[in-house]
């Protein structure tokens, strides 16, 4: 069992840039990847990163270039580094474990509001 906590969140000036932890505790051997996704009042959560667990990234193309996704193996957490934020990406930011089998875990999320 694992148990994903995001932290980090705040309010961001537009131009400006943030980073997010998602610190694991626990240990579960079926994760194979960990993924961001970005919840917007009123919508779903939306995929914008992946890291798999050997170290490759994907990105949404709309954060391509902006967003950088990374882990501390030895500190058991991932991170989210947003840089040149825009209003549309205010949401709260979810980290999630992706699993071979069973159940994906999630984070509780972390709000950030970009504005001026």
């Amino acid at each position: 069992q694992v148990r994903l906590v995001e932290s980090g969140g705040g309010l961001v000036q537009p131009g400006g840039s943030l980073r997010l932890p998602c610190a694991a505790f626990g240990a579960d051997s079926s994760i194979n990847a960990m993924r961001w996704y970005p919840q917007a009042p009123g919508n779903q959560r939306e995929w914008v990163a992946t890291i798999s667990s050997g170290g490759s990234t994907n990105y949404a193309d709309a954060v391509k270039g902006r967003f950088t996704i990374s882990r501390d193996n030895a500190k058991n957490t991932l991170y989210l580094q947003m840089k040149s934020m825009k209003p549309e990406d205010t949401a709260v930011y979810y980290c999630k474990g992706v699993r071979n089998g069973g159940r994906d875990y999630w984070g509780q999320g972390t709000q950030v509001t970009v504005s001026s």
